[in-house]
């Protein structure tokens, strides 16, 4: 069963910045950040695929950046100019197929999570 570890929330004051990790136990094709709010639905905040190719949420589009350490099975995510509005559990997502651009954002494509990370963006 493939494992997926995420690290590096916390809190913050507006404006500041994080970048979180997910440790993943296998290589996989396709990662993704998601995030859930109190009361909120799960939302798609960033996706890559192994060819390269990435989606952002409109959200967190020129604020967020989602990369790939393929060599070491690691996803980050790099979280500037934070919001109160961006605070959330952030979960970590993955796949072995290559999800099509069109569904990196859906939760349905991913078989594999994991327990998630807290951030809380104070003002």
């Amino acid at each position: 069963q493939v494992q997926l570890v995420e690290s590096g929330g916390g809190s913050v004051e507006a404006g500041g910045s994080l970048r979180l990790s997910c440790s993943a136990s296998a290589y996989l094709y396709s990662m993704a950040w998601f995030r859930q709010a109190p009361g909120k639905e799960r939302e798609g905040v960033a996706a890559i695929r192994s060819d390269g190719d990435t989606t952002t949420a409109d959200s967190v589009k020129g604020r967020f950046t989602i990369s790939k350490d393929h060599s070491r099975n690691t996803l980050y995510l790099q979280m500037n100019s934070l919001k109160p509005e961006d605070s959330a559990m952030y979960y970590c997502a993955a796949t072995f197929s290559r999800v099509s651009m069109l569904s990196l954002l859906k939760t349905q494509e991913y078989q594999h999570w994991g327990q998630g990370t807290q951030v809380t963006v104070s003002s």
